[in-house]
């Protein structure tokens, strides 16, 4: 018989943290089958409609059937929990490799489980995130997964595990050629970059990140070891550290500002434990642990080559995602007619099926520049060396780590956003460029903590 979470089941499940879509939680119950599981749970906007479209269970819309036709089990799926479940396995999973792609399996809930839920972790929740969101209760499914924060799912107590949350963002500047002249910032610029200017403005962070994505993505480790080390100095909700599955370094609050030195001494207290280094020595080694990993297993190249599939930057995919939805081109109409002859006309004159592999490209690549990488860590002996497990050589302190690299928050992204994309990409753009200007008209001596008080 199926199992199906009742509300008394409710308690068991404690807050793990959240991100715009999904909340998560982990299992502290005592059930085998649930050991070392989190759930995830989707969220709907406060300001949304409970009875829309987008919140019931009624699977793709006509248009994305149209995009992900070439999958026929996601395109077939009768409930939108279950097709986004199809997407990670079907579509995520054989580019991103199954070995670092948990796809998790659905378990059945009932309205009043997910009610107790919300209910028992508000408290708990970041402020900004509760007046922006709440548990979906009309979902009649969530997604279980292993608990990545582990090493090993529920089944040795004392086992020590380390792991690292990183979220990416996008690796690459984009080249395409339907980029306007006013926006060719953005082929010199990286969107983190240009997008912490707009979040600073609108209060969403306390500080500008020095992090650069294309030093993660480098392949080089002097630059991946700088990116790191960028992002253990102003996490925001980019970098997280969990010792034994709980929470000991960054938070789920972007508006975190630089690291402390009260912050760093805390955490290199915990490190002491686990990294066999000098005083005040076992931050760095651990930041050069994580830069050993991400350049030894290669995994961020299987990503980058997903958020590239991405060719024709929004600019581009606008136009096709009007062609497929039949409506007018906003963009289009607000143009003059030399500029729509000579730029985008070539875009709106490509056969349909075109038009449907540019968005979906579009959508995959939206995913991978979005999602997680979770880095588990526990120590083993050296000669253990060459085991069933991937395992890396800390050279600085003779010691050895088993690994396991995984890609999570890999959601499928509604066709519909594409419109907020674009809206979005202007935005961030405009802003910056503002922000630019002003600090050209001061001598080029101006913060960029100016940002968030000129409007």
């Amino acid at each position: 018989m199926e199992i199906v979470l009742e509300q008394k089941d409710a308690v068991d499940w404690s807050y793990k943290g959240e991100g715009a879509v999904n909340l998560v939680l982990a299992y502290t119950g005592s059930s085998p089958a649930f050991l070392g599981k989190v759930m995830r749970i989707q969220k709907m906007p406060k300001d949304g409609n409970e009875n829309s479209n987008d919140n019931n269970d009624t699977g793709l819309t006509s248009h994305e059937k149209l995009v992900w036709r070439e999958v026929e089990e996601l395109v077939s799926c009768q409930d939108k929990e279950v097709a986004e479940h199809m997407y990670v396995k079907l579509v995520m999973s054989p580019l991103l490799g199954p070995k670092h792609v948990d796809a998790g399996t659905r378990l059945l809930v009932a309205r009043e489980f997910l009610e107790s839920v919300e209910e028992n972790v508000v408290s708990q929740r970041p402020s900004w995130r509760v007046d922006a969101a709440k548990v979906d209760t009309l979902r009649s499914s969530v997604l279980l997964m292993d608990d990545h924060t582990l090493f090993t799912c529920g089944s040795i107590k004392d086992e020590t595990c380390i792991s690292v949350e990183i979220k990416p963002k996008c690796g690459f500047l984009p080249d395409s050629s339907y980029i306007t002249e006013e926006n060719a910032i953005k082929k010199t610029r990286t969107r983190f970059e240009m997008h912490q200017v707009l979040k600073r403005q609108g209060n969403e962070i306390s500080e500008i990140s020095q992090y650069d994505p294309l030093d993660l993505f480098s392949g080089t480790k002097d630059r991946i070891h700088k990116a790191i080390r960028a992002l253990s100095g102003t996490p925001q909700n980019n970098f997280r550290v969990f010792l034994n599955g709980s929470l000991v370094f960054g938070n789920f609050d972007g508006g975190i500002g630089k690291t402390t030195v009260k912050v760093e001494h805390a955490f290199e207290l915990l490190l002491k434990g686990i990294i066999s280094a000098g005083d005040g020595l076992c931050a760095d080694n651990f930041i050069q642990l994580v830069t050993d990993t991400i350049y030894t297993s290669g995994v961020l190249d299987q990503l980058l080559g997903a958020q590239k599939l991405d060719k024709f930057d929004i600019e581009g995919v606008i136009h096709a995602y009007y062609d497929i939805t039949g409506q007018a081109c906003t963009v289009c109409r607000g143009s003059d007619e030399s500029k729509i002859s000579s730029q985008y006309s070539s875009m709106h004159s490509v056969p349909l099926d075109e038009s449907l592999n540019i968005v979906k490209n579009y959508l995959i690549a939206a995913t991978a520049k979005d999602c997680s990488l979770m880095i588990s860590f526990r120590p083993t002996d050296a000669e253990h060396l060459g085991s069933s497990h991937s395992t890396l050589y800390l050279e600085s302190t003779n010691q050895a780590f088993d690994y396991k690299v995984h890609f999570i928050d890999l959601d499928l992204k509604p066709l519909k956003k594409i419109e907020d994309y674009y809206e979005l990409d202007k935005k961030i753009v405009a802003r910056y460029l503002e922000i630019m200007k002003i600090r050209h008209e001061h001598g080029g001596d101006l913060s960029l903590d100016f940002c968030r008080t000129k409007r």
